[in-house]
């Protein structure tokens, strides 16, 4: 089966230190108003945060758990995003350009305010969930901080967040912070048995390894074709540096066919030269890696690193030319 949505997800593994403080502060009656969530990307955060949210929505004592039977009616419509004391903001699609926004605009974050100034509909809590909290921009995120400043009673704010450095200082310090470390080997084989089930246990084993803890990361590669691109990431990262230009033409022809595989293979290639040298570091790499991280200092992979990564970023945020840009992201590798 697909993973469900985190807002549908029941199941959620792996993070029971957070669940327990979260128990805590229910069983104490002492709710802080605002929540910070942080942890790489596809750990659960948001799953959590709508965990979360549907147990204080439900107006029942704490128990030894968060969950909540998905029979429940209050299950089934944060589910369906038509609980009348639950808000959601994220960033929206460009109703022009038929692409998601790069940024959490300044208008709904502004909703916010209104919304948990209200009397709860079932007289219980309000809350709203800010998904991707890091996306917001300087108006949006000053509009969040005048709300944290005077939060409303009977009201609770759950930012989610890969990239808390991001966020004003003054928004992380009025949040209770939870932070989310990446799965154990245990509950991604278990995650990824349940999502990903055609899998056999050699693909299952390298999903887990490319996909560091993070089982969302791991069910991304599994559906854009991640097993395939990181092959070619392996064997390209092998034969460096004498890889000619026209691989890097032939890679991006290859990849273009795929609405994914520009930001896939940028993101296995990143983590292959990042794998190297930490495993090369701690005196585990193996003979490829050994021969890739010898090329160059590691302070000259740090450099490259940062390069790659910023020729991503500014490729998907501003619709670069993405041929252009691995053929760039190769470059920077042989060179």
């Amino acid at each position: 089966m697909p993973a469900p949505e985190p807002r549908a997800n029941p199941l959620l593994l792996g993070h029971a230190d957070a669940e327990t403080t979260i128990l805590d502060a229910i069983r104490a009656g002492r709710m802080h108003h605002a929540w910070l969530i942080t942890g790489p990307e596809g750990v659960g955060k948001a799953t959590l945060a709508y965990r979360f949210a549907r147990r204080l929505l439900a107006g029942r004592g704490a128990g030894d758990t968060l969950a909540l039977d998905p029979a429940d009616p209050v299950f089934r419509r944060v589910a369906a995003g038509s609980h009348a004391d639950m808000k959601t903001i994220e960033r929206e699609l460009n109703e022009k350009t038929k692409r998601m926004k790069t940024q959490i605009a300044v208008e709904d974050v502004r909703k916010i305010n209104g919304f948990m100034s209200l009397t709860p509909a079932e007289g219980g809590w309000r809350v709203v969930v800010v998904d991707g909290a890091e996306e917001m921009n300087a108006a949006s995120a000053n509009a969040l901080l005048k709300i944290l400043e005077e939060p409303p009673p009977r009201a609770i704010l759950l930012l989610v967040c890969s990239a808390p450095g991001r966020l004003l200082p003054t928004i992380r310090s009025r949040c209770r912070r939870l932070r989310l470390g990446p799965l154990d080997d245990a509950a991604m084989g278990v995650l990824l048995g349940q999502y990903l089930p055609g899998l056999d246990a050699d693909e299952r084993g390298r999903l887990m390894t490319l996909a560091e803890g993070s089982p969302g990361r791991a069910i991304m590669l599994a559906e854009d074709e991640g097993l395939k691109i990181a092959l070619l990431v392996d064997k390209l990262l092998a034969d460096m540096p004498a890889v000619p230009v026209s691989r890097g033409y032939e890679i991006a022809d290859m990849l273009g066919r795929s609405e994914t595989g520009f930001s896939t293979f940028m993101d296995l290639m990143r983590a292959g030269v990042a794998s190297a040298v930490r495993d090369s570091v701690r005196g585990r790499a193996d003979p490829d890696q050994e021969r890739l991280v010898a090329l160059r200092s590691l302070d000259a992979w740090g450099q490259i690193w940062q390069g790659l990564t910023r020729l991503q970023d500014e490729t998907e945020r501003f619709s670069g030319d993405k041929r252009q840009a691995i053929v760039a992201g190769i470059g920077m590798l042989s060179e």
